[in-house]
């Protein structure tokens, strides 16, 4: 895939680039909203960059068949709040929670245009789909500097409440799942983590496909993918990273250890903030099963038989479910 010749023009003029050396199709964005290139540059401020094109299709195709007009609006504004966030917040990231700099941002030809440093230039080549100890420590230690580095941070600009999978965005999935008190006490479980007293920037879409790694021993990961930030409480990003790149064996196997490395980091990451970190903790870790529950709800209206949603996932909606009275509604 080339990029449209406007597109190209805008760039070299805006890089101060002489030339456009090679253009390779990357991947193409969530239902074929535009595509993740990287473009090889001559004279212009580095070898390569990583060019994100949004430019949305006349007819969507979601791979399970989410096409709304709710759906197209939500991935719209996901796509300015990501513009946002690198426009006037990416760069308050230190090498503790790295992320890609941001080079340039336009609208071109009707479409959005994010251009991004290369971070596989830059060290960062490593994808992983499953991770060993040492690498969920590294994305643990990344959550805990991130949360750290933006707590208290109000999301202007961004999603009031981060996430992808957040209730008041996903009225027709919840639509859609069977009754039982997940679904009756969905806005209960959202509550909770929306007036926890300590509140951050999540990530949002925290996943280990949206880590890049490095062969560099001990050195922290850098996180891409940032439509989908927002305000929230920290837990949210952690049950969801640990649910991506690990099994329910190991989720129930490591939850007191990984959680230990969280908190020991944010801990370090909050040691010159007016924060009673312990007050912090403690609520945090009582959310910790509400974020499960949380995106559990999301998961069983999307895809009902996903493969998140195991004995361990389940466990965390009981002990959820345990605390709300019946009657509560």
């Amino acid at each position: 895939m080339d990029l449209f010749s406007d597109v190209r023009q805008w760039l070299l003029e805006t890089l101060s680039a002489k030339n456009v050396t090679d253009v390779c199709n990357l991947q193409t964005l969530w239902s074929g909203y535009g595509a993740i290139l990287r473009v090889g540059l001559e004279g212009g401020p580095a070898s390569s960059v990583i060019v994100k094109q949004v430019s949305p299709p006349t007819q969507s195709d979601h791979p399970r068949g989410w096409n709304t007009d709710r759906s197209h609006e939500r991935k719209l504004r996901s796509y300015e709040v990501e513009s946002n966030w690198y426009a006037n917040l990416s760069s308050r990231c230190d090498v503790d929670c790295r992320v890609a700099k941001c080079l340039a941002i336009g609208e071109v030809a009707g479409g959005r245009v994010i251009v991004l440093e290369d971070l596989d230039a830059s060290g960062f080549s490593i994808r992983h789909h499953r991770l060993d100890a040492d690498g969920v420590a590294s994305g643990l230690r990344w959550l805990a500097a991130f949360h750290a580095q933006f707590l208290g941070t109000n999301p202007d600009g961004l999603w009031p409440v981060g996430t992808y999978w957040h209730l008041d965005t996903r009225p027709d999935e919840w639509a859609t799942m069977r009754e039982g008190k997940l679904k009756r006490f969905a806005s209960q479980i959202d509550q909770r983590l929306r007036e926890a007293r300590f509140q951050t920037l999540v990530h949002g879409d925290a996943k280990v496909a949206n880590f890049c790694f490095s062969d560099e021993a001990g050195a922290s990961p850098a996180a891409v993918d940032f439509q989908y930030v927002g305000g929230g409480c920290g837990m949210k990003d952690v049950a969801y990273f640990l649910g991506s790149c690990l099994d329910e064996t190991q989720c129930e196997r490591d939850e007191s250890s990984h959680l230990g490395i969280y908190f020991d980091a944010l801990r370090k990451g909050l040691v010159n903030k007016a924060v009673d970190t312990r007050l912090l903790e403690a609520e945090w870790r009582e959310l910790y099963p509400f974020a499960w529950a949380d995106f559990v709800r999301f998961l069983e209206g999307w895809c009902p038989g996903h493969a998140k949603l195991h004995r361990y996932s389940r466990r965390m909606v009981d002990a959820v479910l345990s605390q709300i009275p019946d009657d509560a509604l």
